[in-house]
């Protein structure tokens, strides 16, 4: 056999290696037009290498970021050396549809790319290879399970019931707002209300009514408070509200806008429309609690007060360091 024949042969194999695998190959000239357009390229892009050829790449794509990818380019000419993105810097450069049938919940293809220098036979590089990798089971996976870290994150910190924060976070904040107080002396307010008689609920119409009646609670107290308020069910039908930036009074306004509402607010169960209260204790800190428990002690001492008082009521905790 020939040498130009044998040649023929291996030149045959690469083309044909090239046009079937998995892989999208793309040379461009230093002009961005393109001079080599393989199989995968042709089959998501839908147009053919003929179609393709001696066109700039941005003239068939307008979508492709011109700016970023001629930085890039650039660079790879320059220094003559590879360059590598991944689809968590970009997620892609050609806009293909994600065709994968099982991780089809995302509208395009992720892709990493390597972009590679190609010299001629001076030693200058004449043409760049773009080298497309479908990565999109990959992405799709990890983007997967940062979701569902997320979630499960979230879930730690929030009450399944009410989807407050739930005790353990709540105290966290509770101890970070004490110690801010430390710091920086801003005022500050905490609460701790609980819903009057709830027992009497659960015994006459049962936990799943006493349960409705918890969430329309913690449901009622978030809507009254600002976006800078930290609310959390403490247990049971306790709740705990921080109040940054607040003194006394103000909470108390709020407090008592709660209070009404919900005083005012019908629980329409599946068993019985169901009216209730509840009592409310707030504690302004001061330079005495020595600790975050011990503030908290102070609002519940306040709520203890309401309760003894008749409950349906705001109570404020008396500190002796504060101004009447």
């Amino acid at each position: 056999m020939a040498i130009n024949e044998l040649e023929a042969q291996s030149f045959h194999w690469l083309v044909d290696m090239l046009e079937s695998v998995e892989v999208g190959l793309v040379v461009l000239d230093l002009d961005f037009r393109v001079q080599a357009w393989n199989g995968f390229m042709e089959n998501h892009s839908g147009i053919t290498a003929s179609k393709t050829r001696n066109q700039v790449i941005f003239e068939l794509f307008p979508n492709i970021p011109e700016a970023w990818l001629r930085r890039k380019v650039d660079a790879v000419t320059l220094l003559n050396t590879r360059a590598f993105t991944s689809w968590e810097q970009r997620p892609y450069l050609f806009q293909f549809r994600n065709t994968r049938p099982i991780t089809g919940t995302d509208d395009y293809m992720f892709q990493n790319l390597t972009i590679s220098p190609l010299s001629g036979s001076t030693g200058q590089v004449e043409k760049i290879c773009i080298m497309v990798y479908d990565v999109t089971d990959i992405a799709t996976a990890k983007r997967a399970l940062e979701q569902a870290n997320e979630l499960l994150a979230k879930l730690s910190m929030t009450d399944r019931l009410t989807g407050l924060l739930n005790r353990g976070t709540w105290e966290n904040l509770v101890d970070a707002e004490f110690e801010r107080f430390r710091r920086y002396g801003h005022t500050t307010s905490l609460v701790m209300f609980d819903i009057d008689f709830f027992k009497k609920v659960n015994d006459a119409h049962g936990h799943l009514a006493g349960d409705e009646v918890i969430k329309h609670t913690a449901t009622t107290a978030k809507d009254s408070l600002r976006s800078s308020d930290s609310i959390g069910r403490y247990g049971g039908e306790e709740f705990g509200i921080i109040l940054p930036e607040t003194d006394a009074e103000g909470a108390r306004v709020i407090c008592e806008r709660i209070r009404d509402s919900i005083e005012k607010s019908i629980v329409q169960t599946s068993v019985a429309p169901i009216q209730y209260t509840v009592s409310v204790g707030i504690s302004q800190l001061s330079g005495k609690p020595e600790n975050h428990m011990s503030w908290m002690q102070q609002a519940d001492e306040a709520l203890y007060a309401a309760k003894k008082a008749g409950r349906n009521r705001v109570i404020v905790h008396q500190s002796p360091d504060l101004p009447d």
